[in-house]
């Protein structure tokens, strides 16, 4: 790429040169941009936060807990990888599915290295061949298959697994790893830093995500929300911060006003809970990410409110953010 031209990733702009030396390493530098895809639940948005260092993306038991691109950035002396985290992909049954679908394939093209997931720990199904044959698609951009969650499988379930993900597709490299216990988060590091094009860092160091705030905030409740509720009920939630701001007079306070959106009003009684308990816990929990999220003290006003079958409703789905 010639000095001075733009590279785009996740929607944005970024200037850039051919190369640029790393006063640490004395190496060239390289910057760009990864994705991880895979079927819902397989260890996507944990992997990132481990390579980050930080938690960048919610995480939970429950499957499709990711709704949007959330980019972490990883700083190293040789390189600035940054990784866009995707909804799991799966055959859609709402409007929000197929937008999601829509999402992780419009990212499969502005990358410069896929890391396709396959946990260790489960059987490889028509799911994960559904995907492989989807990247098979994706043309010249190099794809690493990655063997998630070896912490929950023997040796030779991970050897096992090893073989038959290298079956399914040509893979520039193949790597079994644990965002649990770090086993080989340095190995998947390098791999795919090792695809990325030399050029400037893209993002400041120190920056981590360039996730809004009120975006974190937003995901931080939902994440609360989502342990102790019903299989089916995750999906129905959705949360929109209405307002958030330091409280007048006191630097060391911030006011955080949001709505947790359920489509049905039993799902509000679950949420709820019996005597309203619930809900407490919920913003007991999710209070406590957002003060370590923000540095600061937080007073959080949460309430529910019912927006009917959201997520087959194209002015709901915009209304709450997903266009």
């Amino acid at each position: 790429m010639r000095s001075g031209a733009m590279r785009s990733g996740g929607g944005r702009e970024y200037a850039t040169i051919d190369s640029v030396t790393s006063p640490q390493t004395g190496t060239r530098f390289k910057s760009g941009f990864a994705c991880f895809i895979g079927r819902p639940n397989v260890g996507k948005s944990t992997l990132m936060n481990a390579l980050v260092g930080s938690k960048v993306a919610i995480t939970s038991s429950k499957p499709q807990t990711t709704r949007r691109t959330i980019r972490g950035i990883v700083h190293r002396p040789d390189a600035q990888l940054v990784i866009v985290d995707t909804p799991g992909l799966h055959k859609p049954r709402t409007l929000l599915g197929e937008r999601l679908d829509s999402l992780v394939r419009s990212t499969l093209s502005e990358v410069d290295v896929i890391g396709f997931c396959v946990p260790a720990n489960e059987q490889v199904g028509p799911g994960d061949r559904f995907i492989a044959a989807e990247l098979a698609q994706v043309g010249r951009t190099p794809v690493v298959a990655m063997v998630t969650k070896t912490d929950l499988a023997s040796r030779k379930q991970v050897a096992e697994q090893l073989l038959k993900v290298s079956r399914l597709g040509d893979w520039a490299d193949v790597v079994p790893c644990s965002a649990e216990s770090g086993f080989q988060l340095d190995v998947v590091g390098d791999v795919l830093v090792d695809r990325l094009p030399e050029g400037m860092p893209l993002y400041p160091e120190g920056e981590l995500t360039d996730e809004p705030e009120q975006v974190m905030v937003a995901e931080l409740i939902r994440e609360a929300a989502l342990e102790g509720v019903r299989d089916e009920l995750p999906h129905s939630i959705a949360v929109v911060v209405e307002e958030m701001a330091p409280r007048e007079g006191r630097d060391d306070l911030v006011d955080v006003h949001a709505w947790l959106y359920v489509e049905r009003p039993s799902q509000k009684g679950i949420v709820i809970g019996p005597k309203g308990a619930r809900l407490k816990d919920v913003g007991t929990r999710a209070r406590r990410q957002i003060e370590a999220l923000l540095g600061s003290k937080v007073y959080l006003d949460l309430r529910i409110k019912v927006a009917k079958d959201w997520q087959r409703d194209p002015k709901q789905l915009r209304r709450l953010g997903f266009d």
